[in-house]
């Protein structure tokens, strides 16, 4: 159920998720997500929940904030989920050191940046 008092609640789900990905890979290569499989699970993992907790955010709160591509956020849970067997996982390494490092700068501001007592007003 999408309620808006739990917005900021998966924020910092999406946040936490963000923040192992970049520990886990953090002075590592491509090659070695490929060999580590512990390591690819670990990440595959927390993509999918970042795209479950943004599935769960408020359409109110995803469209006063157009600037993250929420679709695109989603939709990869929904690849991973889905294509389990078949996940490229150079798309994988690219959301790692592309997309990541954006979407955790707007979900920090976000949070910082959003009056919540205001927000979860009914």
């Amino acid at each position: 159920m999408r309620e808006q008092h739990r917005d900021k609640e998966r924020l910092e789900h999406i946040l936490t998720a963000i923040n192992r990905v970049r520990r886990y890979t953090k002075g590592k290569a491509y090659e070695d997500l490929l060999l580590d499989d512990m390591m690819y699970y670990a990440v595959v993992k927390n993509i999918e929940i970042m795209g479950e907790a943004a599935n769960m955010l408020t359409q109110e709160f995803q469209t006063a904030h157009p600037e993250t591509p929420w679709k695109m956020v989603k939709g990869m849970r929904n690849y991973i989920v889905h294509e389990y067997l078949q996940i490229d996982s150079a798309v994988v390494w690219d959301v790692v050191n592309r997309e990541l490092p954006i979407l955790q700068k707007q979900i920090e501001n976000y949070l910082s940046d959003t009056d919540w007592e205001e927000w979860e007003k009914p």
